[in-house]
């Protein structure tokens, strides 16, 4: 702890696990997002930018989450076969748009709502 001005400052203790920004992809199993992380990278023979687009698999424990969402990502203990990570929080929410039930009839073309 270090002294200034009278004040004391707490040190934080710092978690040493990895945190990865992506987008939510699929919210369809319970309690799990596949969330897909893009990194830019210089090609290492053509110098030329590309993206390269890994999911990873992450425990969502209340599934608050809907595809389409940011999210950020915390490395955590093996919890299945392939969730090695955690929702640690959701950055940005897309915006949802409701179903909405269209039937067509086919002999006039027209769109009833139901």
């Amino acid at each position: 702890m270090a002294e200034i001005q009278g004040q004391t400052e707490h040190a934080e203790k710092q978690s040493h696990r990895k945190i990865l920004i992506g987008t939510v992809v699929s919210n369809k199993m319970q309690k799990t997002i596949v969330v897909e992380v893009t990194r830019k990278k210089a090609h290492p023979m053509y110098k030329r930018v590309i993206s390269i687009r890994k999911k990873f698999y992450a425990h969502d424990e209340k599934n608050e989450t809907h595809p389409g969402d940011v999210v950020k990502i915390e490395e955590s203990r093996p919890l299945s076969k392939l969730k090695r990570w955690t929702l640690k929080e959701i950055v940005r929410k897309t915006a949802l748009v409701p179903d909405v039930n269209v039937d067509i009839d086919a002999g006039t073309g027209v769109a009833a709502k139901s």
